[in-house]
């Protein structure tokens, strides 16, 4: 069972194991801690959403328009992460939806080419989370936004995997290894503190919103496919992403 004082001594390995795991970033060697990192998945998804932040308020200095502003945002994103998240979200959605086996959901998952469910889901969240930026940027909020939407967004990832087995037995969450409850338990209380200090009361909302979003799509998998997979993973990060800004855009308007 993973405590803190287990954590503390190996904080900078498993920091730079998650960026590894979640992002395309150049990282110094090191010495990969697998899923024994998934606490840190949040404070990964904090700083890539203040990177996005900088670009964001640069862009909008330079008098790009919000709409503008939001697209590039979401191609900084999914730059930074080898649109890693949206992979997973399209085969979700094909495989989820379009097998009517077990077997033959999680082949289809496995298949690099995108099918219409995948592109409707694709095409669908990526607008709600354009729509959402763009009022969020009209407005200025978009440090409190994107850093809060990209800590929050990662936990579910963290919650899920220790909570479902996968479902597949091969691939990148299997490799990267089941962590224990404690571990995503420590990864949660992560994000709800960056929700807590960024939007204050709002985090109540939002984080209902995204254990709603998230949880039925567990739910579904655990269903469908006798548990998790990375492009479940992938997916509940999008939603979740998704549910966190839509909250904030609401507050905006």
């Amino acid at each position: 069972m993973t405590t803190l004082r287990d954590i503390v001594p190996r904080l900078w390995p498993d920091v730079l194991s998650a960026f590894a795991l979640l992002t395309r970033l150049p990282l110094p060697d090191h010495k990969g801690s697998g899923a024994a990192s998934a606490w840190a998945w949040p404070l990964v998804g904090g700083i890539l959403g203040a990177i996005a932040a900088g670009f964001a308020s640069l862009a909008l200095w330079l008098g790009l328009t919000p709409g503008v502003v939001a697209a590039a945002v979401l191609g900084v994103l999914a730059f930074l992460t080898g649109a890693l998240h949206e992979d997973g979200l399209s085969d979700t959605a094909d495989g989820l939806f379009g097998g009517w086996t077990r077997e033959r959901r999680l082949e289809i998952m496995k298949d690099s080419r995108i099918g219409s469910y995948g592109m409707l889901a694709l095409l669908l969240v990526t607008l709600a989370r354009w729509s959402a930026l763009v009022a969020i940027l009209s407005i200025g909020a978009h440090w409190a936004a994107l850093i809060t939407a990209g800590a929050v967004s990662r936990a579910p990832m963290a919650v899920i995997m220790s909570t479902l087995p996968n479902a597949r037995g091969a691939g990148l969450s299997h490799a990267t290894g089941q962590p224990d409850q404690r571990t995503a338990l420590i990864g949660a209380a992560l994000a709800l503190a960056t929700a807590v200090i960024f939007t204050g009361q709002l985090a109540i909302p939002m984080l209902a919103l995204v254990a709603l979003a998230t949880g039925l799509l567990a739910l579904s998998a655990h269903r469908r496919i006798g548990g998790q997979t990375g492009d479940i993973l992938g997916a509940s990060q999008q939603l979740a992403e998704a549910a966190c800004l839509a909250v904030l855009a609401a507050s905006a308007g």
